[in-house]
């Protein structure tokens, strides 16, 4: 038999998408593994699917449960339409009969009975069904019969020996629900893996997972957001853009307009980010969709994230500005995705990003900021999530896109409920100006890094006949205060010209 400590490289997948790749290859096999976590946080569905991937390698299970009966363990695999055959059930659960007086004890204490009962049913299931993977639900149960730190220690470092010896990994569930919070199994076990749920003001509690420990291995550290779905436990790796550089060219892409491209140098380059911004209603939307649609008529994939507008309503406003969007649509040229910012966590939308990147997209728009704002929980955090987005997209040469809403509507006062400027590339702003009675729209770019710039404010509109970028207002001073004014040729002139 093999030692527990000899030394071994063969990883065991967990059958969790997404655990693998914060694992850096999964389960080291043949060691003993704790996942803790409060109740109703996923651990019995983490353990299930460990278990069935095992049945689908050919390999032996065994599922130990000294809490939950046969019938709940396989009430909770048909919730998620799964099938139990395969997988060997240990009940050890104390029956009815615990309830009669006349079975009590009297002159030893339960736990100097019962401890070793359950230890000796313990190891004749793992000699009967000799499995390759083993779980054992809870921990609770052993802790509260050892009573004594030190018992409970010996005992689960005993269980430790026996299982390696015998060629099994072991996860360890653990629910917290014994008296004392014990962490001397930490110590003990090769991997602690934590669960936790987080509660918001409003909206869907969150989710994270977090490793908090794994010998030998360089699994991938901080807090991971998972969900709980029908299927079972999805993990969304947090997003290190270190670990996607590529060197890419660095080609300009036209807007599909002359004088938009004029106005920003040329055309936005390839890895470069740009934030749009503006007050409400100016058509920083739709000056997106204008990148959007000149992309895809180049044949080129685009991928937009929508957290204010719902999808049917910018398809039908694009329509009328004459960008049909619906085609390219049905030619899997675009992909557009509605975000609810109350049920979706920041790693589970960084996860669909980097899913519509590895799908081919070579533009990707995220509208808006301030939506993208309610979805982390905690917005100092913000500028971090969204830097390693932005890095990551620029790494593998994506245009990325942000529009930007600023408080207010005409003026200098205006500002934006989180300045990522810095973080952008480059800066359009579209602004209103008041002028002879009528409220009218100016664009500029404010910072260009990929290349030299206009620095002149032009006319914007939007109309039937698309999005349009006019002349220089050069015969007006001071359009960035909202209420500028006319320097040019006096009126009656111009009309006479």
């Amino acid at each position: 038999m093999e030692e527990q400590n000899s030394i071994t490289n063969d990883f065991l997948s967990t059958g969790v998408p997404g655990l693998d790749s914060v694992l850096t290859g999964g389960l080291t096999s043949d060691r003993l593994y704790l996942v803790e976590g409060e109740p109703g946080s996923g651990k019995t569905t983490l353990a299930l699917q460990f278990l069935l991937e095992g049945v689908r390698h050919g390999e032996s299970t065994l599922y130990i449960t000294l809490a939950e009966t046969s019938v709940e363990l396989r009430s909770v695999a048909q919730s998620h339409g799964w099938r139990m055959d395969g997988i060997h059930i240990e009940e050890i659960i104390p029956d009815e009969k615990a309830l009669d007086p006349d079975q009590q004890y009297t002159v030893f204490h339960p736990s100097e009975i019962e401890l070793s009962s359950t230890t000796q049913r313990i190891l004749a299931a793992v000699d009967r069904y000799r499995p390759r993977r083993v779980v054992l639900d809870s921990l609770s149960e052993l802790q509260l019969l050892a009573e004594s730190p030190l018992r409970y220690r010996r005992q689960v470092l005993a269980l430790k020996q026996y299982l390696s010896s015998r060629n099994c990994t072991t996860i360890l569930l653990d629910d917290r629900t014994a008296l004392s919070t014990d962490l001397q199994v930490r110590s003990v076990a090769h991997a602690v893996l934590t669960l936790e749920m987080v509660d918001q003001a409003y909206g869907a509690e969150r989710r994270r997972l977090r490793v908090v420990k794994y010998r030998g291995v360089a699994y991938r550290g901080g807090a991971h957001d998972y969900k709980i779905i029908q299927g079972g436990l999805y993990v969304f790796p947090r997003l290190v853009a270190a670990h996607t550089r590529e060197n890419s060219e660095r080609n300009q892409r036209s807007s599909g307009l002359a004088a938009l491209d004029a106005l920003v140098g040329g055309g936005l380059e390839d890895g470069t980010s740009t934030l749009i911004s503006g007050p409400s209603g100016t058509g920083k939307s739709s000056l997106a969709a204008q990148f959007v649609h000149a992309a895809t008529q180049r044949g080129e994939k685009c991928a937009m994230f929508l957290f204010e507008e719902a999808r049917g309503n910018l398809l039908n406003r694009c329509a009328n500005l004459g960008l049909a969007l619906e085609p390219v649509l049905e030619q899997d040229l675009l992909s557009i995705q509605q975000i609810d910012p109350a049920e979706l966590s920041p790693g589970e939308f960084s996860s669909a990003v980097v899913q519509a990147v590895e799908e081919g997209a070579r533009l990707v728009v995220i509208d808006s900021l301030n939506g993208y704002l309610n979805a982390v929980p905690d917005e100092r955090f913000l500028i971090t999530h969204l830097h390693e987005l932005l890095t990551f997209l620029g790494q593998r040469g994506v245009v990325s896109i942000i529009v930007g809403v600023q408080q207010g509507m005409v003026g200098g006062a205006m500002k934006n409920s989180i300045d990522a400027s810095y973080l952008a590339d480059n800066v359009i702003m579209l602004r209103y100006f008041e002028t002879q009675g009528e409220v009218r729209q100016a664009i500029s770019v404010f910072k260009k890094r990929g290349s030299a710039h206009e620095r002149t404010l032009r006319r914007f509109e939007l109309s039937s006949g698309g999005v349009r970028v006019g002349p220089v207002l050069k015969d007006f001073q001071g359009v960035l205060t909202g209420v500028p004014s006319y320097h040019g040729a006096p009126i009656a002139e111009r009309a006479a010209g």
